[in-house]
């Protein structure tokens, strides 16, 4: 089948996600974008990958509820530009290949009642190594992301900032079932390792701090069924902070309205579809509700996938 030599594995870095959170910094790869073949990397050759997402959530608390008081909503969107050359190199019998992502970003953010809104360029991301495999019905890969503050931000100001004012590091592993029957099953594995914000800023004109948001664990998966060019399935992700959250090295403290360290977490679902016609382009489009909150805006993001063979 043609859609096995289409989509890419590896984590997708949208910046719009940087400010939708109940903390500093937030999710530098997004939560939800691979889905289909997530673990069958394609041949040997240059891709463009284009993603258009929005997303639309009410901050919630430690609790899982919205905060009583003035509005605190969020809505972004996202155009999402992608890079990725598999080479004919080997490596451990794998294939070597390498890309690079570039996000531009619209949102507007509503905090305690007061809102803004700006467009700018998210943090960059390129992952050096891509290695991948395929061996029957079974495709998998595995990488690094490297997550580069390039994005605009302002201390102080989150309704201006698109970016996190931080390195991150994601190891990857994604994986592939599909077998002649047209039945797959998706799902991507990553790990973000998060450095320290020296500039944070609680808000505007109060003192520098070192802000460290916490690790993260998260995955993408999706079962789906392929009827000839087309994909009809369930997608979603899960993510789980694993250690606090610290300011000036001091887990932040607990409050009424969140949890001692402010771990998030969020799982979202939905229906998927795909199309890849026999020239080799390939679209996805999905949606994907949010349930299960804590400590993060939680709401609904929709996607459009385009991939082109270059």
């Amino acid at each position: 089948m043609y859609t096995k030599k289409l989509t890419i594995a590896l984590a997708l870095a949208v910046g719009l996600c940087g400010l939708a959170q109940a903390k500093e910094g937030g999710d530098q790869s997004g939560p939800g974008a691979e889905s289909w073949m997530a673990g069958a990397v394609p041949p040997p050759g240059n891709y463009y990958i284009n993603y258009t997402t929005y997303y639309s959530g009410s901050l919630r608390n430690g609790n899982g509820d919205k905060l009583d008081g003035p509005a605190n909503e969020v809505s972004a969107l996202a155009n999402v530009f992608r890079f990725l050359q598999v080479t004919d190199h080997q490596f451990l019998g794998g294939n070597y290949g390498w890309q690079v992502i570039a996000p531009l970003v619209h949102q507007r953010l509503e905090l305690g009642g007061r809102s803004d809104s700006t467009t700018a360029q998210g943090d960059l991301t390129i992952t050096p190594a891509v290695l991948s495999w395929h061996r029957g019905d079974w495709h998998w890969a595995t990488g690094l992301d490297v997550f580069i503050p390039t994005g605009a931000y302002h201390a102080g100001e989150p309704a201006r900032s698109v970016g996190a004012n931080y390195w991150g590091f994601e190891p990857v592993f994604a994986a592939t079932y599909l077998n002649e029957n047209g039945w797959e099953a998706s799902a991507k594995f990553m790990y973000n390792f998060k450095t320290t914000n020296t500039g944070y800023r609680a808000a505007q004109g109060a003192p520098s701090q070192d802000y460290r948001s916490g690790d993260e664990f998260h995955m993408d998966f999706l079962l789906g069924k392929h009827f000839g060019p087309w994909g009809v399935g369930v997608s979603g992700y899960y993510l789980q902070q694993t250690t606090d959250d610290k300011i000036d090295g001091q887990s932040v403290a607990a409050s009424p309205a969140w949890s001692e360290g402010r771990r998030g977490r969020v799982l979202g679902l939905g229906p998927s579809v795909s199309y890849a016609s026999k020239s080799g382009l390939q679209f996805v489009g999905q949606w994907q509700h949010e349930t299960l909150v804590q400590n993060r805006f939680g709401g609904d993001k929709f996607w459009l996938k385009l991939i082109v063979p270059l």
